[in-house]
């Protein structure tokens, strides 16, 4: 069990914000194989003030969800804070957590994002002008620091602790480095020990064995784990029950593997309609084949497909053949 602010999580694995990934049916996917927590892809607060009908839709939890955090991105107080109460009004989501992480040219140059890292005090004024509007937790996501030489992370941290932050996230890689190179896992530690609040680490988890080693070294309180889990969501299921018993199941069957991928296309034609689920599968189903015998092939067959049905029929061929092909 993990305290954050008011709220308690079941345990320290938790899946990252992924722009244009973890809409609805990710979280649900991921709830499904045990993520403690799961956040929402950014959310623009300004895209929540002019009434776009997609941003507003970004809001969206149910049930099947599990515990979500609702991300918002933006660089201004007044209008976070407005975005905060909209998130009060329509969203079921257990926390709010601001972005000054996201690397991306289109949000640093709206002063959004990890351009907030260059600027410590208008963060801090962030985060509190957003902690007065609700009583979810407010949390954070950070970087190391702008370039490689203002690494401030722990120093921000303290900052956006006392405005009243919850929890900070770090991905302890600058924003020049956007996802290159190796994650320094050292700045979570020095996060860590800079804050009373909990730190959770983000960045290279790969493996059950890696989140283990990542809250050992760092003792930080619990794992974000990010592009590890595209086509992979069993890695939640292995991590947790890594960290409760030491082992964990190393191999996926073909037919869960399969039906993880149906389930994961019946969610995206539910919330977003069969046209753009399919063209959002021509994504995710690839990642799920990564590593299969002859998965190229398939790949390029799942790019003409544009209907359900035609989607499956050649799903259920190719594991169908792949299951005959182990019993020989």
């Amino acid at each position: 069990m993990l305290k954050i602010g008011n709220m308690t999580i079941e345990n320290p694995v938790f899946t990252a914000p992924l722009a244009g990934y973890s809409d609805n049916a990710y979280r649900a996917i991921a709830h499904a194989h045990g993520a403690g927590l799961t956040y929402s892809e950014m959310v623009s607060d300004k895209g929540l003030l002019h009434g776009n009908k997609k941003t507003r839709a970004m809001l969206r939890v149910s049930e099947d969800e599990g515990p979500v955090v609702i991300q918002l991105f933006g660089g201004d107080p007044d209008t976070l804070a407005h975005a905060v109460r909209i998130v009060n009004e329509e969203s079921d989501a257990v926390m709010i957590d601001l972005n000054l992480g996201c690397p991306v040219p289109k949000v640093v140059k709206g002063n959004g994002g990890a351009s907030l890292m260059k600027d410590e005090a208008l963060a801090a004024r962030i985060v509190e002008a957003m902690v007065k509007e609700t009583d979810k937790p407010i949390t954070v996501k950070i970087r190391s620091g702008w370039d490689a030489g203002s690494i401030n992370a722990g120093s921000l941290a303290r900052k956006l602790e006392a405005a009243g932050a919850s929890a900070i996230a770090v991905h302890p890689r600058t924003r020049v480095q956007m996802y290159r190179g190796k994650a320094d896992w050292s700045i979570i530690k020095d996060v860590v020990d800079a804050v009373d609040i909990p730190v959770i680490g983000n960045g290279d988890i790969r493996t059950p064995e890696d989140a283990k080693r990542m809250l050992d070294e760092t003792g930080c309180a619990a794992v974000m784990i990010g592009r590890g889990t595209f086509g992979n969501p069993w890695l939640i299921k292995q991590t947790v029950d890594y960290l409760t018993t030491g082992t964990y199941e190393k191999t996926v069957p073909l037919s869960t593997r399969l039906q993880t991928i149906k389930d994961h296309a019946e969610r995206l034609i539910e919330n977003k309609g069969e046209k753009l689920a399919l063209l959002q599968l021509r994504t995710h189903v690839p990642w799920y084949l990564k590593g299969l015998p002859h998965a190229s092939v398939v790949r390029q067959r799942v790019t003409k497909t544009t209907k359900k049905e035609a989607l499956f029929d050649l799903l259920d061929e190719y594991f169908n053949q792949l299951m005959d092909d182990e019993k020989n």
